[in-house]
């Protein structure tokens, strides 16, 4: 197995995999349509090979996996740079095998050299499994994202 930078060939097969991730986050709550998304996300992906921000996992010439990532670009001042993860996905049947951890090790060398002080990245919150591998590698809750349903019942004019 080996990880090496994306390039314009592999553009349509990152977009399958990305429509692969983006189907199994739905089980996790995720609003994003995965099929819908499709030439809209193989854009996307080749922004990242243009802009050397995606890594691939090949094993016998096949992608098994990916990440893209990327230097937040904030109109802010902020008192540390950030890189970010966007995506990381390895396929089911090749997990296990430190794919996914050799993928965001490649990322974050890459943010690294970019000279960012610090990494962050997003897991659905019911995506346990995802939040452990991170927790694994060093990251922590910095924020929390908050929703609900406009109709919900649930409102209380007190805490206004």
């Amino acid at each position: 197995m080996t990880i090496e930078p994306a390039d314009a060939d592999d553009a349509a097969v990152l977009a399958d995999l990305w429509i692969d991730l983006a189907a199994d986050q739905r089980r996790h709550g995720s609003h994003l349509l995965a099929e819908p998304n499709r030439v809209a996300i193989r854009e996307t992906m080749l922004r990242h090979v243009a802009t050397d921000t995606a890594r691939v996992a090949r094993r016998d010439g096949a992608v098994v996996g990916f990440v893209t990532f990327g230097v937040e670009s904030e109109r802010y001042q902020q008192d540390v740079s950030r890189g970010i993860v966007h995506n990381l996905y390895v396929r089911p049947g090749d997990r296990g095998e430190r794919i996914g951890q050799g993928l965001l090790v490649e990322a974050e060398a890459a943010l690294r050299a970019e000279g960012v002080d610090a990494v962050s990245l997003q897991a659905m919150a019911t995506n346990g499994g995802a939040r452990r591998f991170y927790r694994r590698y060093g990251y922590e809750p910095h924020r929390v994202e908050l929703e609900k349903p406009i109709n919900s019942d649930t409102q209380n004019s007190n805490d206004g």
